[in-house]
Parts: structure tokens; sequence; C-alpha cells
């Protein structure tokens, strides 16, 4: 079985970032800006550890596949604040948001293969972190799908600011809670 690996993103990647934003299937929940300079903008101080949140390049086999974004609620009060207004997030909370860049690799299952290996990380990587918790458009089927083919669970339906102005405010809530040590 092809290995899935990551690491931070460097900027370096910038252009390949810009292509899988400007794809169809990506740009339609991302909203993201695909000139160097809005790249840059977004994903630069991450890059430079300017910003707490961690950008994941995710590769298959070493070839580069995806983006894991990963970070702590508590990085970003105002987020934080909007998702606790509509559900329970436990002090320790992370959330992801993500992309399968190449719409040639999209409905194979690298979704959720990408998703659960990154979630298993967290548990070791934040040994601080108590639950991933994970927004997505109630609109956007395939993401959630793959949320729920990673192994988490539906919590909750929410009204949150979207991504994409075109949408309206209607989210689902997953998430997975770090599992208890066995007895």
């Amino acid at each position: 079985m092809p290995v899935i690996t990551w690491r931070r993103i460097g900027e370096g990647d910038f252009p390949l970032l810009g292509r899988w934003l400007a794809q169809p299937h990506v740009a339609r929940w991302w909203n993201h800006d695909t000139s160097p300079e809005g790249v840059d903008r977004d994903f630069g101080p991450a890059a430079r550890g300017q910003e707490p949140s961690e950008d994941l390049l995710v590769m298959l086999d070493g070839e580069p596949i995806g983006l894991v974004q990963r970070c702590r609620l508590t990085d970003y009060p105002e987020y934080l604040a909007e998702l606790a207004a509509e559900v329970d997030v436990p002090d320790g909370a992370v959330t992801l948001d993500y992309l399968i860049g190449d719409p040639r690799l999209t409905g194979r299952g690298l979704g959720a293969r990408m998703i659960r290996a990154v979630v298993a990380a967290t548990w070791t990587d934040h040994l601080d972190a108590t639950a991933v918790i994970v927004p997505v458009h109630a609109a956007n089927r395939a993401s959630w799908r793959v949320l729920e083919k990673a192994g988490l669970r539906r919590v909750a339906e929410a009204s949150l600011e979207p991504d994409n102005p075109v949408d309206d405010r209607a989210h689902y809530i997953y998430r997975a809670d770090r599992p208890t040590p066995a007895r």
C-alpha cells in the first residue's frame, strides 16, 4: 500500500499550492487568491513560523497530493468563539482543513487516508490535544463524506461564516476525540 507522509510547507511549495487552489474542485470551497502574492499572504506566515498554524504538504510515496492545515483552536480566538457558540469545544481542541490538489486523485480514498493519518498523528504531535473538531459546509458533501470515512463523527449542525461568500451559513461539525488508553 502506498505510504502517506507529510512535512511543513515551505515557500518553494507556493507555486504548487497556487495551482491546486486554482483547480475548480478546490477553488469552489477554499475561495483563495491564487496569485503568487495571494498564496504568500495566506500561507507565508505559517511557512515562515510567524503564525501557529501547521500547513502540511501531504505526499503519497513522496509525491505531493494534498494539503492539511492543522491548528489549535485557542490560537485563533475569534474562530474559537464562533465555533464554541454552536458546539461544545473542549480545551485543547484542534481543527483541520484539507484538500487533494489534483482532481484526478479525488474519489480514490486518499482524502480519508490523509485525514485519518493526520488525526492519528495529532495525538502524539500535540500531547495536550483533546479532540479534533472540523466544521465543513453542509453543501460540501464530498468533504463531509471524507471525514466520515476517516472516522470522525457528525456532532452538530451549525451556523458559521462560510469560506466562500456565495455559500449560506449551514455547516456540519465533525469530531474525533483523543483515544482513551486500553485497560
